[in-house]
């Protein structure tokens, strides 16, 4: 793993493998996840279709920087300040954070890319795509929305148990202990883990890095940043929306609503799947992840092809 600085006081870490001329792949991950959260399957699968992939960890998550200076925003204030016009101030804003993503490839020296964003990740990739469109090739929203933060009955309760298990201060065990039922209420019914499975992983996750505000600081900046719906048509890149049947967080109507959004994008609803990614998928991710940017590479190559035609027409003697 490396870091680099994308900002005065913002440091990312991050792992870029695969050839630099190769198109690349940039995977942001979502809300207080790391980026170890892609998993090895998927992200070295698509190293060996001949891409270059890139995965980081956000502002606030892993290893990159912690920014305890803005303390612990309130669960319950964020997602109420989405919806009434006097709104709390958040410490940062999901388009922060997409700074931070072009910052990096910017720093990488990657012009243009193929954007893969999971949830959170889906909305920050979503706001780049939109605004940013000169240096998106491709979209993929997996497990994501534009809509502003939604209360539903299955992540209300979800999100009540959670807070019963949440650790207030670090404490390994107790940190432990919230990350395997926190897999166990999100994950996908038809890819269950055993318990030893999700104790190993989440001894590997608390131990990388561990910091038990980041994630309400992070859930302030979605509620902050509100709907992103109107701004979905102006989305130009090929876009590709993945989202489970099954997802307790972020229901697939969503993932629906995302892909009639955005003009010419292809859904796939993947029965059994929950708000994460099993192992147990990833040789499907990679094919349609895939065959998605190489379509797109396709599409690109015609497009510089013609007009290389039209200038070499325009300069030719009458």
């Amino acid at each position: 793993m490396k870091s680099i600085s994308v900002s005065g006081n913002i440091s990312i870490s991050y792992q870029d493998v695969g050839n630099k001329n190769n198109p690349a792949i940039i995977l942001i991950m979502g809300l207080g996840a790391q980026m170890t959260l892609w998993p090895d399957a998927l992200f070295y699968g698509l190293v060996d279709q001949g891409f270059r992939v890139v995965r980081f960890d956000n502002r606030d998550a892993g290893l990159s920087t912690h920014l305890e200076q803005y303390g612990r925003p309130s669960l319950f204030k964020s997602w109420l300040s989405a919806r009434l016009p006097l709104r709390s101030q958040a410490p940062y804003t999901l388009e922060e954070m997409a700074e931070d993503t072009l910052a990096l490839m910017k720093a990488l020296k990657i012009k243009k890319a193929h954007l893969v964003g999971a949830s959170m990740g889906g909305m920050i990739a979503q706001l780049i795509a939109a605004k940013q469109k000169k240096k998106v090739l491709s979209l993929t929203s997996i497990m994501s929305s534009s809509s502003s933060l939604k209360l539903t009955h299955a992540n209300l309760k979800v999100f009540l148990q959670l807070a019963k298990l949440r650790p207030d201060k670090p404490n390994r065990d107790a940190a432990v202990r919230y990350n395997i039922r926190l897999n166990q209420l999100i994950g996908s019914p038809a890819y269950p883990q055993d318990e030893q499975t999700l104790k190993a992983q989440a001894v590997e996750t608390v131990e990388r890095a561990y910091n038990p505000h980041a994630f309400q600081r992070q859930f302030a900046a979605m509620a902050a940043s509100g709907s992103r719906q109107e701004l979905m048509t102006k989305v130009k890149a090929p876009t590709l929306v993945i989202h489970g049947e099954s997802d307790p967080i972020i229901p697939s109507q969503e993932g629906i609503k995302t892909a009639q959004q955005i003009r010419k994008s292809k859904l796939k609803i993947v029965p059994g799947m929950g708000h994460n990614l099993p192992p147990e998928l990833a040789p499907k991710m990679i094919k349609w992840i895939a065959k998605h940017v190489r379509k797109s590479e396709l599409k690109r190559a015609k497009k510089l092809a013609q007009k290389g035609q039209k200038r070499d027409w325009g300069s030719a003697p009458i």
